[in-house]
């Protein structure tokens, strides 16, 4: 049987949130992935890449995986409505729902990481009480079948532990391999823990107002999904 990933598309996403795991999925046996968007309108990346959408909202088969990507655009999109409504309505048939980065903050919008273990972005670890979800600092993330990454190129490593979820270990490993998913980054800066003190206090002081505004919309759209 062919799996089905669902992708989801919106404006100012972090595009290697998207294609970081995109690429793990694609060569996935027996799988196919939908870039699912409100519309079949292009959509533009934070940074100007562009994505064209394959199916709507309306028209998205049923999915085995729901994935949500992170980036600038998830303000507007914990505000949308049918974004939200899409997520909840096809979750419960998914069997793994899933996001990467602060696409997770949308899945908590949508009331999906209510009692669930999670994690995102570094940035935003402190925001996922407030959607009702456990903040865990890890890379990824699995709770039951909510699997969660950590900020943008975590996307890769979230890719690899769905496709040995989805197909077991060894298809995973020979798609690193073939990916020669290798990491050796030049500065042991990627992460707060390991990063100068003073870099990672500027950074947090430079994002500060956008995390307050995160902090307000995800309380009014996680209380709209209280029953």
């Amino acid at each position: 049987m062919t799996i089905h990933i669902g992708m989801l598309l919106f404006p100012r996403l972090t595009q290697l949130d998207l294609t970081g795991p995109y690429e793990v999925f694609a060569q996935m046996p027996d799988t196919r992935v939908h870039l699912v968007a409100h519309s079949l309108e292009k959509v533009v990346s934070a940074y100007g890449m562009p994505f064209m959408p394959d199916t709507s909202f309306d028209d998205c088969p049923p999915l085995d995986v729901l994935c949500v990507p992170g980036g600038p655009g998830i303000a507007e999109t914990i505000e949308s409505r049918p974004t939200l409504e899409f997520l909840r309505q096809r979750a419960p048939a998914a069997k793994f729902v899933t996001s990467v980065c602060t696409g997770a903050l949308v899945l908590g919008a949508a009331g999906l990481l209510n009692g669930y273990r999670a994690t995102t972005h570094w940035l935003s670890l402190d925001l996922l009480p407030v959607v009702g979800a456990v903040p865990v600092s890890e890379r990824v993330v699995v709770d039951r079948n909510r699997i969660t990454g950590a900020g943008v190129t975590a996307g890769i490593d979230f890719g690899l532990v769905v496709a040995a979820h989805l197909f077991g270990e060894d298809v995973a490993r020979s798609i690193q391999l073939m990916m020669e998913y290798d990491p050796a980054p030049p500065f042991n800066s990627g992460s707060p823990r390991t990063a100068p003190a003073a870099l990672v206090a500027r950074i947090a002081e430079r994002t500060r107002k956008l995390q307050e505004d995160r902090k307000r919309l995800l309380k009014a759209s996680f209380a709209a999904t209280a029953p």
